[in-house]
């Protein structure tokens, strides 16, 4: 499992690495200004909290063949009061899931 950073949509604000409950994520200063990048991308364990912490959908969630994603790439963002998850098959096909994020944990 992995995260990828689209580094032309971040803007280096640091929503993520307020979230990231490992600190995986850092802003450094480069070439383009403040991009966030990734000190330890072996240790993500998956979490997903700095993909909805970020409202640019700079961030990539990596769903390797380890987990069954077969090289897939998963983004998140909120629309229209849902939490949209869309997952990019290698094929290029893309599947959205809508959550409702005020009915996701009844039971």
């Amino acid at each position: 499992m992995s995260i990828r950073i689209d580094k032309s949509k971040c803007t280096g604000c640091g929503a993520c690495t307020r979230v990231c409950p490992g600190n995986l994520l850092q802003i450094k200063e480069g070439n383009e200004g403040r991009k966030c990048s990734i000190r330890c991308s072996q240790d993500c364990w998956g979490c997903c909290s700095c993909l909805k912490e970020c409202r640019f959908q700079a961030l990539q969630f990596f769903l390797g063949a380890d987990i069954g994603g077969r090289g897939a790439i998963m983004t998140f963002r909120k629309t229209r009061g849902l939490n949209e998850w869309e997952v990019t098959l290698p094929s290029g096909e893309r599947k959205i899931v809508d959550i409702d994020p005020g009915s996701a944990n009844k039971y």
